[in-house]
């Protein structure tokens, strides 16, 4: 047997998954924070699930600070990035993809919620799904500093991250297979992501046929 196979050998299964696992959700969750089409918030769920199975009991803490830090570290990338696009020709891409993912209704609800409540309206936007971006953009047109930025975006993904890993708690205390456990956050995160889409859709349906 060579000297790496004993070396995989004597490490423990749980040190393996926090050397590989934690990093690749860190990394994953700040993906999908600067390019808005990773399910991050199942992410998170999912990575609750296998920790209130199989882990320590720090694993859940540390689901915790690596995805709130992920989600942090990629709105203030993304809104630099935003941030640059007003001044840089090179860098007015970040900006018009953003504009691409605000609906124009959204993004003016969230320009008057931004001037009557100002940075407590990051906290909300990352609650409520697809409220991100155009809070987001609201703040880029408003040329809110960074600094309060962040002010405002500190909390919003403490509170993100505890949301999704809550789901994520639920799913595992329903199951004891781990697995089931994990079908089942995916499932509330997603149907947590598209139900107020559906739910507009569904009145501008009504709205329709009413008129």
């Amino acid at each position: 047997m060579t000297l790496f196979g004993e070396l995989v050998r004597s490490v423990p299964p749980e040190s393996t998954q926090q050397v590989v696992g934690y990093p690749s959700l860190f990394l994953l969750v700040v993906l999908g924070s600067l390019v808005p089409v990773v399910p991050t918030g199942a992410l998170v769920s999912s990575a609750a699930v296998v920790a209130f199975h199989h882990t320590s009991p720090f694993a859940l803490l540390t689901v915790f600070v690596v995805t709130s830090c992920a989600a942090f570290l990629g709105d203030v990338g993304l809104y630099s990035l935003g941030r640059r696009g007003s001044h840089s020709p090179h860098g007015s891409r970040w900006l018009a993809r953003l504009r691409a993912r605000a609906a124009p209704e959204r993004l003016d609800r969230a320009r008057h919620k931004l001037r009557e409540h100002g940075v407590l309206v990051l906290v909300l936007s990352r609650l409520v799904p697809a409220g991100r971006i155009p809070v987001m953009l609201a703040c880029l047109l408003a040329a809110m500093p960074l600094r309060r930025f962040v002010r405002g975006d500190i909390p919003a993904c403490l509170a993100w991250a505890a949301t999704y890993q809550l789901i994520g708690l639920l799913s595992g205390s329903l199951f004891s297979s781990t697995w089931e456990g994990v079908l089942m956050a995916i499932a509330l995160a997603l149907v947590t992501g598209a139900a107020p889409a559906v739910w507009r859709r569904l009145g501008t349906a009504r709205g329709e046929g009413g008129s």
